[in-house]
């Protein structure tokens, strides 16, 4: 039983060694280029921008590897910094937007305008806001009382392609 021990324990360090061995061995510069290559070639096919990051970053350590040298420690602990900073860079300003808000401005139902053409009880007028709804700054307009030419007013609700407004 012991001696089984023993074989199977020499077995496993000269696997262990050998492991050891492979990954001690330094990556040469092209070898990160011609990873970053393969990654931006991915990134092709997939189109999400992660990939381009991961290979940037691979681009990026071979070239400094290329001109000082480093150690296989200092090219992985890079590679991964880099990668994770693109990874954090994709996820806050290149990711998606959010479809309900995409293409909308930041409009709020305070939004103040001019009244440019008279609103009468329910009927239609023309009302210019301060800073563009939904994209435009002229807009018609419907409202529940009667309101002059030049007045103030502002947004009760949006309706399509008309705004119902109030005296401000």
């Amino acid at each position: 039983m012991l001696s089984l021990f023993l074989i199977l324990n020499s077995i496993i360090n000269s696997k262990e060694q050998q492991m050891i061995e492979l990954l001690s061995t330094d990556l040469l510069w092209w070898h990160w280029i011609a990873f970053g290559i393969f990654l931006v070639t991915i990134e092709i096919f997939i189109g999400t921008f992660m990939m381009l990051g991961l290979g940037v970053a691979a681009l990026l350590v071979g070239a400094t590897d290329m001109l000082f040298k480093t150690s296989i420690e200092v090219e992985l602990t890079l590679w991964i910094v880099l990668s994770l900073a693109s990874l954090y860079l994709w996820f806050k300003y290149l990711k998606n937007p959010n479809v309900e808000t995409s293409g909308q401005s930041n409009y709020a139902l305070e939004t103040l305008g001019v009244v440019t053409k008279e609103i009468p009880h329910n009927g239609r007028g023309e009302v210019k806001f301060d800073t563009p709804v939904l994209g435009n700054t002229t807009w018609f307009a419907t409202s529940k009382e009667t309101i002059n030419e030049g007045k103030r007013i502002q947004i009760v609700t949006v309706k399509g392609q008309l705004i119902e407004v109030k005296n401000a």
